[in-house]
């Protein structure tokens, strides 16, 4: 047998080198794609409970004109509970959530409303009643209802009747008192309003 000559010997080394780089090219990829692939599982997860945790605020008339994507979305609705439909059974609560209070001269019998199903661990707060403004949180079902886990409230504004002037439900205007004898000075009584909002969150 003859020697090798030495051009197959040059060629050994090299075949072995191309070999070693095939090699770490083949490791390389697979650690590209499992990086490709572990990125792309973080891009989508973080983006679905960004999509999850996203609400709207609206109002009962723009929910209902949101067409599907009300279905497809975690609303915030806001309006105002109608009188004499509150509906309780335990801390779950049944009742109906307008565009306009009662006495509003808009609240028509073709108002804009709503069905509310509220179920929560916990009874609605003390301010929950006729007319008061209210924030139902959760989905609206196919069934037509408004399926709440969260119910917010606040206290209803209180009914004046219109005198010379007004606008109905407008506050009269509190009359100055005649000049002070001692001082000459007429006072003005006032009376500081609060509002009271109380929250209640359903687990």
């Amino acid at each position: 047998m003859f020697p090798a000559s030495r051009a197959e010997m040059n060629k050994q080394p090299e075949a072995q080198e191309n070999g070693v780089k095939m090699k770490l090219s083949g490791q390389s990829l697979r650690i590209g794609i499992a990086a490709v692939i572990v990125l792309g599982t973080i891009g989508y997860l973080a983006y679905t409970g960004t999509a999850a945790n996203k609400s709207y605020y609206v109002t009962v008339p723009e929910m209902q004109n949101m067409g599907e994507k009300a279905y497809q979305s975690h609303l915030r609705v806001e309006g105002y509970v109608k009188p004499e439909t509150i509906q309780r059974s335990g801390p779950n609560v049944r009742f109906t959530l307008t565009e306009f209070e009662s006495h509003n001269p808009k609240a028509t019998p073709n108002a804009r409303a709503i069905t509310v199903s509220y179920q929560g661990s916990e009874p609605p707060p003390d301010t929950f009643k006729g007319d008061a403004q209210a924030l139902a949180i959760g989905t609206w079902g196919h069934d037509g209802v408004f399926h709440a886990t969260q119910l917010q409230a606040k206290c209803a504004s209180k009914y004046a009747p219109a005198g010379p002037n007004q606008q109905p439900g407008q506050t009269p205007a509190t009359p100055m008192s005649s000049p002070s004898p001692s001082t000459g000075r007429a006072s003005v009584d006032s009376a500081p309003l609060s509002t009271a909002v109380a929250s209640v969150t359903g687990r």
